[in-house]
């Protein structure tokens, strides 16, 4: 069941990616320096998001142990503290999807069953009678138990100890959560399977870095490495030209700005309403930033469903020869054959070598001389004559009429 909580109207924050990416400012090179800037948004704005610190981390490309540290460093100075609302409502919606769950389930109970059945554990997924995989990897995981707060802490201690099988606990009873980040990312040019692919990849190497005797709570931690990896595979991968990380981060504002306004507006904001809310960014730059951004178009996309024409049927190829100029040279062809064949066989042949006209590269008097076994001077004079006849006016005029200003 949804749940009734009202939430609260948040100020603008200033996010850390906004001062990462000024231009008035050094680029930062460090982590120290980014921890500098860090301090500094923390100060002004009296709170941090904690996606903005993913998408910096992103954009400086840090390294796992950097990012770690990072981590450690956030927690020790109690800079974090707004992941926590993320938390919750990421919480929310896994409670609506597993409530959304269970209302299937209770329509049709033999279905389940058979489903049921087919899916003997978490590993055998593909196993799974569904033309829809993704509904059927969120019945699977949706039938794995929540911690407790203290089964958790046990949980982490054992895989602390090298227990395979509790770590492998403790990442499957948190798959619901990397569900609810994906979500968030989709329409960022990546399929929801593939969001959640990184997303569980990030949960693992959260489950691997994570020591229980810090204090936090292991979803704490284990969201911000399942932000991390799906915001290192969208700017690297959702894109079939990549675009550079600000443009990404960039476009990212911008697109979740745009779904907030669709929700309060009723219909899609324009360009100018969306640059008033986020205020650091001009109604040109939405623009383009949704032009640069939009997802290219194959040239093989069907047209119309009862033809076979595609997309690049339709495309003017401005490099190409036009169809009259192919018509053009066809008939100039067959022209110059004609006229050709009006001479000697040999005379054609040495003005078909002398000048390459069969396609292949024009010849020299010696080069040619060569194929008839004659001398330069021999090829010339046979060239001389047979000019000569192509040159009278019976002739010429056939082919002055191909001739363009």
């Amino acid at each position: 069941m949804a749940s009734s909580k009202t939430k609260k109207t948040k100020p603008e924050v200033n996010p850390i990616i906004n001062i990462y990416r000024d231009p008035k400012k050094k680029e930062l090179k460090s982590l120290d320096e980014l921890k500098e800037e860090i301090r500094a948004v923390y100060q002004k704005n009296g709170e941090l998001q904690q996606k903005d610190i993913t998408e910096a981390i992103t954009a400086m490309k840090l390294n796992d142990e950097d990012t770690d540290q990072l981590w450690n460093w956030l927690n020790e100075e109690n800079l974090i503290g707004s992941s926590e609302e993320d938390l919750e409502e990421a919480e929310e919606v896994m409670e609506e999807d597993a409530a959304y769950e269970d209302d299937e389930d209770s329509d049709d109970e033999d279905k389940e069953d058979e489903e049921t059945e087919s899916v003997p554990d978490f590993n055998g997924l593909e196993n799974v009678r569904s033309s829809d995989p993704v509904r059927s990897y969120l019945k699977q995981i949706g039938q794995i138990p929540l911690l407790t707060a203290e089964q958790e802490l046990d949980v982490a201690h054992r895989m602390k100890q090298g227990d395979e099988e509790a770590k492998q606990l403790l990442v499957s009873s948190n798959l619901r959560l990397v569900v609810s980040i994906a979500k968030k990312y989709v329409g960022r040019g990546m399929q929801f399977l593939d969001l959640i692919q990184e997303g569980n990849i990030g949960l693992m190497k959260a489950a691997d870095k994570f020591d229980p005797d810090k204090g936090f709570k292991f979803s704490t931690y284990a969201t911000w490495w399942i932000r991390q990896a799906i915001s290192r595979a969208i700017a690297d991968q959702a894109r079939t030209i990549r675009l550079p990380v600000h443009l990404v981060e960039a476009n990212g504002k911008v697109v979740r700005m745009q779904r907030q306004l669709v929700q309060e507006l009723g219909r899609d904001p324009t360009p100018e309403e969306i640059a008033a809310r986020l205020k650091d960014i001009t109604p040109e730059k939405v623009k383009e930033l949704q032009l640069v951004t939009m997802d290219p178009v194959s040239m093989e996309t069907p047209v119309g469903d009862e033809s076979d024409a595609h997309l690049g049927d339709f495309i003017e190829d401005k490099t190409g020869q036009r169809p009259e100029d192919f018509a053009e040279g066809q008939l100039l062809k067959e022209e110059i054959n004609r006229v050709l064949s009006e001479l000697t066989e040999r005379e054609e042949q040495v003005i078909r070598l002398r000048f390459g006209l069969d396609g292949s590269r024009p010849m020299t008097l010696e080069e040619v001389g060569r194929e008839f076994g004659v001398t330069r001077e021999r090829v010339r004079q046979i060239e001389a004559k047979a000019l000569r006849k192509l040159s009278h006016p019976v002739r010429s005029r056939r082919l002055k009429d191909f001739m363009t200003d």
